[in-house]
């Protein structure tokens, strides 16, 4: 009956539009002062402790380099790089649109930092070759979610706190799971663009000169992905180290070679990654104190013990908990829900011999999609913005883009091997 609820006043302050924070703090301040579950002392220590963490420092300084290399010009060569492989095929300026949007995920660290830097850019270029605008914008919003599927990813620190998983193996499982839904994308790409005649009219041919000039200045740019991610698999610098790297490198590269980016707007970014990071150190304090409550009520034991009386059946269970996800992010923010649900589901899957890591995967592919999908779409509100495109619109022509993205989910889901094979072939725990 406690449990009830508490579960009921914390849905009606959701409904109400309280910040997911502040439902978790007044659903926990009322068990405190009515049931006396915990007390004060000991659910204040508890909060203290949830972001009282090494690996969430990685947070800030993930978005503070993501933000610098957004506005260096970074994008810009990276597109340039792309068109070299892609122009002269049928959807080649999509396909160079998604392509970017992959290797910009490995930079960026947030799928709205890759829709902004990579949708700036594309969208125009698309429309200009005759794409539809709605098209192509739906196409970058999507392609924006491969942004928290590739390292570094800020949901995969939250869900290594959330989980108690190493960040190094998620990051490892990360790659292969973002080039794989990237791959469906610019297969239906392909397809649908022959299908709607965006055929290149004149076919460029690019010198040896041309592609020489493209990859020297894009070099460095190309250097930045390969320096954060080597330093970590390398064994030089942890997760959080790498993200301090980051930063130092996306100043040298954006400040001093492309020149893009000035020292008086050092401050301006930084304040904007602290204000990006701060709700969810918020978020996950106040879940850190929630969760003792329920610890101390037994109920991820009992949600568990529940589940897996109507099955144990693990397609089953990973169909079950797909729905949830999907439906779950067309309206919760993608780190609080994996902050809320992880210490429920992951003992579920565990159980039923799921690695925590491809449950780390399978849950951040589900949110990622959540990015897109209406009603909350963050996503679509950023691609809709710089593509000009009204929100309504997008919310109808996405979904065939989703349904692909379910598809390359869903086999991300039931061939783990396609995720694990590379954390297991550099011998880290899965």
């Amino acid at each position: 009956m406690a449990m009830a609820l508490l579960a009921l006043i914390f849905i009606v302050l959701f409904a109400l539009g309280a910040p997911i924070a502040v439902a978790l703090g007044a659903t926990s301040l009322f068990n405190m002062e009515v049931f006396d579950t915990i007390s004060l002392s000991s659910f204040t220590k508890t909060a203290s402790n949830g972001f009282n963490s090494y690996v969430l420092v990685a947070c800030p300084l993930f978005t503070f380099a993501g933000d610098i290399m957004a506005k260096g010009g970074i994008s810009a060569r990276l597109v340039k790089v792309a068109r070299i492989f892609f122009d002269n095929i049928a959807g080649g300026l999509g396909i160079v649109a998604l392509v970017a949007c992959m290797i910009f995920a490995a930079i960026s660290g947030t799928g709205s930092a890759t829709v902004s830097a990579i949708g700036m850019l594309m969208i125009p270029e698309m429309v200009k070759a005759h794409y539809d605008r709605s098209y192509s914008t739906c196409m970058v919003a999507i392609g924006g979610a491969i942004g928290t599927m590739i390292p570094p990813s800020i949901c995969m620190v939250v869900y290594a706190t959330a989980a108690g998983v190493s960040l190094t193996s998620m990051f490892t499982a990360g790659i292969p799971a973002g080039i794989i839904f990237g791959c469906f994308l610019i297969g239906y790409c392909y397809l649908s663009s022959k299908k709607r005649g965006y055929v290149p009219q004149e076919k460029h041919k690019y010198t040896a000169k041309e592609v020489g000039s493209i990859l020297w200045e894009a070099l460095p740019a190309l250097a930045v992905p390969v320096v954060i991610l080597g330093s970590i698999y390398g064994g030089f610098c942890t997760p959080t180290e790498s993200a301090a790297l980051g930063c130092l490198v996306g100043i040298i590269v954006s400040l001093f070679i492309y020149k893009e980016v000035s020292f008086k707007e050092l401050p301006y970014l930084a304040m904007h990654a602290m204000t990006i990071s701060a709700p969810v150190m918020f978020i996950i304090s106040m879940s850190g104190g929630f969760g003792s409550i329920l610890s101390i009520e037994q109920v991820p034991a009992k949600i568990a013990e529940m589940i897996l009386s109507i099955t144990n059946n693990k397609i089953v269970l990973l169909l079950l908990i797909n729905l949830i996800y999907l439906v779950m992010g067309t309206f919760m923010e993608t780190n609080a829900a994996i902050i809320l649900t992880v210490p429920i589901l992951l003992p579920i899957v565990t159980a039923v011999g799921v690695s925590p890591v491809h449950f780390g995967i399978i849950t951040i592919v589900n949110l990622a999609i959540g990015f897109v999908t209406p009603p909350l779409g963050a996503n679509l509100f950023m691609a809709s913005a710089i593509g000009g495109v009204p929100l309504n619109k997008l919310s109808k022509d996405i979904w065939p883009w989703i349904g692909v993205g379910v598809a390359g989910l869903l086999l991300i889901t039931f061939v783990p091997q396609l995720v694990l094979f590379l954390p297991k072939l550099m011998g880290y725990a899965i």
